[in-house]
């Protein structure tokens, strides 16, 4: 029997089927039922139930694919739907923060949680708590696994899902878990390093852990060795609890259905600008270069292929829509050719800052404040009455390009609309 003496305990907490149980949350009639969600353009599974899996349907599965089984099975299908699942993760992850007061957001789902001031008899219970309280609070089911280490606390999480036990604090008996723990499902080890492990004789988690470091350093890369030296116990890879903005911004989308035309594209920069700049508004900060990108499918081998990108740096780093829309415009017809059977379209805002360190010039103060005002109106409008409640005509109205959400369950936390009725 082996026992790690530390003091240090992470807890990871994983969201089960993340996409599927915001699905489940506003649906209970499918609670019990096969449901999977697809990806952009309902290309492919990236959420599925156990329901799901149990029918042999597997994660990146392209919908076409698997699209006759999902039929005879009756599984419940759903188009991504990000801003219900980024308005949910949020609430997960305030819950969270109520249990440590350092907390790292990994993904939208996951979330690693520093319980190192608990002592061992209080562990397990605590992290029953954490579940309690998220799927209270929330209606969202997790998995919490516990660990000295976050490799380990991440096996910990995998063993407790598999074993279906909810929470898993893994400080005894590790090596004869690690014998049964498969090397490609530890965290950080991927395609290519499964196949050079497998290849050496190293087929499980156990075997990885005794591993010379010297020879995994040499062999891979030092994250390769912090790895095999976090399953024995020791902390290599810290906690980050301070969230960073973000250095650059990104909206882009594939289209429903191939855009020749510049009108639509310059809709839809017009609707991804809006969409960039109200993301680094929430961040209070301002841009002082945008770069706008094109591209047909590079997969089509009848249609010429076309890709193309124009920078354009701001004279004024800044976060109002009408003058960084003006500008993406200008970049897109920069690049424009006709003939061309478009695929996607995207802008990249970069060289953030915080909008107080932003340059000044004699009429700064007289425009950003006017600006300021009108954004923070727009804002304010659109979260409290939907995205959307207030745009640009620009923008467009009916939008034949939108990503393609057939299986949409037009679920917005954000309208009223969404609300459950009861009728009496």
């Amino acid at each position: 029997m082996s026992f790690i003496n530390s003091t240090k305990k992470i807890a990871l907490v994983d969201c089960n089927s993340f996409y599927v149980s915001c699905e489940r949350l506003f649906n209970p009639k499918i609670q019990y039922k096969p449901v999977v969600v697809l990806s952009n353009n309902d290309g492919c599974v990236i959420s599925r139930s156990n329901q799901a899996k149990a029918l042999g349907i597997k994660m990146g599965e392209p919908y076409f694919k698997v699209k006759e089984l999902i039929k005879k099975n009756k599984v419940h299908i759903f188009s991504s739907n990000y801003a219900l699942y980024g308005d949910l993760s949020r609430r997960v992850m305030k819950v969270l923060k109520t249990f440590s007061l350092n907390v790292e957001i990994y993904s939208i789902d996951e979330a690693f949680i520093d319980l190192s001031f608990l002592n061992e008899k209080e562990i397990e219970n605590y992290g029953k708590e954490i579940r309690e309280k998220v799927l209270k609070w929330t209606g969202i089911p997790t998995s919490v696994g516990i660990s000295s280490t976050k490799t380990l606390s991440k096996v910990a999480n995998h063993i407790a899902k598999k074993e279906k036990t909810g929470v898993m604090y893994l400080y005894k008996n590790i090596d004869e878990k690690l014998k049964n723990f498969p090397v490609e499902d530890v965290w950080g080890v991927g395609k290519q390093l499964t196949k050079f492990y497998t290849k050496n004789g190293i087929d499980n988690a156990y075997q990885l852990k005794n591993v010379s470091n010297t020879w995994v350093k040499k062999r891979t890369n030092v994250l390769g060795s912090k790895t095999a030296m976090e399953l024995r116990g020791v902390s290599c890879i810290g906690l980050d609890v301070h969230e960073e903005k973000r250095k650059n911004c990104c909206v882009s989308r594939s289209f429903g259905k191939k855009v020749t035309n510049l009108q639509k594209l310059e809709e839809a920069i017009t609707t991804y600008c809006l969409n960039a700049a109200e993301k680094i508004r929430a961040d209070d900060q301002v841009s002082k270069r945008l770069t706008v990108f094109i591209r047909t499918s590079p997969f089509n081998k009848n249609r010429k292929h076309y890709s193309n990108a124009h920078t354009i740096d701001l004279p004024i780093a800044t976060s109002n829509s009408i003058e960084l829309i003006k500008n993406a415009r200008k970049a897109l017809k920069n690049i424009y050719k006709t003939g061309y059977f478009y695929q996607k379209v995207g802008i990249i805002l970069s060289k953030l800052k915080e909008s107080e360190s932003s340059e000044i010039n004699l009429l700064t103060p007289i425009l950003e404040k006017k600006s300021k005002t009108l954004m923070r109106a727009i804002d304010y409008t659109n979260m409290r009455y939907g995205r959307n409640a207030i745009s640009i005509a620009q923008a467009g109205i009916d939008k034949v390009w939108k990503m393609r959400r057939k299986h949409s369950s037009r679920i917005d936390t954000a309208s009223f609309d969404s609300l459950p009725k009861i009728r009496i």
